[in-house]
């Protein structure tokens, strides 16, 4: 065996040891957080937790005007985010390769894609809040929606990059015309990793927390007007796990257990329906 043999395979030794290590150490600090959520949460997760709404410690408070107040404003992001990313991702991949509208476009996605919620936040709230001189529901869901546009963007475009040309210019030589090749032909092949990046979308924007303080500001009562201040699980969890009064944390901790549950059982189903179409 030659010098230069030796060193390479002691270089993928010593890389393979180190990325096994990296995946080890990720996967014990997924599995703590896992752990110290179920065990402080379990206990927590009572039904009236799922059908009582909030209330002041010691009155045996619950969050499901939280849970629904982040169903609807989550829905309504998703609904305005979903069509604006996909065509917008679409727009890049299939029509503005190499033009100046689309390097600008992709430019500002990546900058929105890296900026910190809460400067969106405070985006939608001077554009929103303080023209109405209200928080509300409407302007949560539209701040959910902007953080979720750069991302259904980017997955978007990524996935169609992958579609072979091969596909496109069959059908393009059948007479298929641009629209057709684009809806027919490569968002079919490409719908399981657009699929992919609606939930990775869906997952961020479902745990927000500091967009929502400067737009819906959160409700102890029973609200669904979008032009009221509307509950949302995230900010129910940020109060009340700073509270002094043990009850309250504790619903802090089964409220979090509720989304990490709900964003697994979305991710299961979208998997299993990816899994039977192919």
């Amino acid at each position: 065996m030659s010098a230069q043999s030796a060193r390479r395979k002691a270089t993928n030794a010593v890389v393979a040891t180190l990325a096994s290590g990296a995946a080890i150490l990720s996967l014990g600090l997924l599995a703590s957080i896992l752990f110290t959520l179920v065990a402080r949460g379990l206990p927590a997760l009572q039904w009236r937790v799922l059908t009582v709404s909030m209330a002041p410690t010691g009155e045996h408070g619950g969050l499901a005007n939280a849970i629904v107040g982040s169903l609807i404003q989550v829905a309504i992001g998703m609904l305005i985010a979903t069509p604006i990313g996909v065509l917008a991702g679409t727009y890049l991949s299939e029509y503005a390769r190499g033009s100046k509208i689309g390097d600008a476009t992709r430019f500002v996605s990546d900058i929105l894609l890296s900026a910190p919620s809460i400067l969106i936040g405070l985006f939608v709230y001077v554009i929103l809040v303080a023209t109405t001189k209200t928080y509300s529901g409407i302007a949560g869901a539209v701040a959910l929606a902007v953080i979720a546009i750069p991302i259904i963007i980017r997955t978007t475009e990524d996935m169609l990059s992958l579609v072979p040309v091969a596909l496109r210019e069959a059908a393009a030589a059948l007479g298929a015309p641009k629209w057709k090749v684009v809806t027919m032909i490569a968002w079919r092949s490409a719908g399981a990793g657009m699929l992919t990046g609606l939930l990775l979308a869906l997952a961020r924007v479902a745990g927000e927390t500091a967009p929502l303080l400067f737009t819906s500001l959160g409700n102890l009562n029973w609200s669904t007007s979008l032009a009221k201040p509307m509950a949302s699980l995230p900010v129910a969890i940020y109060q009340m796990a700073a509270s002094p009064y043990e009850d309250l944390v504790q619903l802090a901790w089964a409220g979090a257990l509720v989304i990490t549950l709900g964003v697994l059982a979305i991710n299961i189903l979208a998997q299993l329906t990816i899994g039977r179409r192919r």
